[in-house]
């Protein structure tokens, strides 16, 4: 068996680059991005404020370094999952779901503090890159949902972009209660909404 190289190790300068990720994370989780300043995050680090602006030009940047490579991962998953062929519309359903129901219990913090803190309209530079990320990976739950109702495997009950939404708001909502310490498990809520969205609620 061939051994997999070891990743090079980080330098102290990067260390301390993701230090500050992980810190700001933990307070935009615990206070908000809004009610917290960068006195908060240095604190939380150890160092002064002015030693932030080594690492980064300002909070918004922090922000963005935080939640852009989450959501991008989003995107790449699920435009992956409709482009396989191998996949009927259904499985693609299940497996959209997972691909996003999994990153709550995987990167729980940065999960949450992007889809709890809205559309950061007081923050332009973060807002427009994160809304052109949204909207390609909204498209891509309306693909699928389109592709699911022209082969007959999908109700056609709304239009796909409204359905896209609804499933979406019911998925974000994890950033509201959930907790990866609790007892249910993704695994259970992957196999519970994937239930509910496909079969309905009521009994036949």
């Amino acid at each position: 068996m061939t051994a997999v190289p070891k990743a090079p190790p980080l330098s102290k300068s990067e260390r301390r680059r993701q230090e500050i990720l992980q810190r700001a994370t933990e307070c935009f989780d615990r206070k908000g991005y809004a009610n917290t300043t960068l006195d908060d995050i240095a604190k939380a680090v150890g160092i002064k404020r002015e030693g932030i602006y080594y690492y980064f030009k300002n909070r918004p940047q922090i922000l963005l370094q935080i939640i852009e490579p989450q959501s991008l991962a989003l995107v790449d998953g699920i435009t992956a999952i409709v482009e396989d062929a191998e996949l009927g519309p259904r499985e693609k359903f299940h497996a959209a779901i997972r691909n996003h129901l999994e990153r709550f219990d995987r990167y729980c913090l940065e999960m949450t503090v992007s889809m709890r803190d809205g559309r950061f309209d007081g923050e332009p530079e973060v807002r427009d890159v994160m809304l052109q990320i949204w909207k390609k990976y909204e498209a891509m739950w309306a693909r699928l949902i389109t592709d699911g109702q022209a082969s007959g495997d999908f109700r056609t009950i709304g239009d796909p972009k409204m359905l896209a939404f609804g499933i979406l708001g019911m998925c974000n909502w994890l950033a509201r209660w959930y907790d990866p310490r609790k007892s249910v498990t993704i695994e259970q809520l992957i196999d519970s909404y994937t239930e509910l969205l496909s079969n309905g609620l009521f009994s036949a």
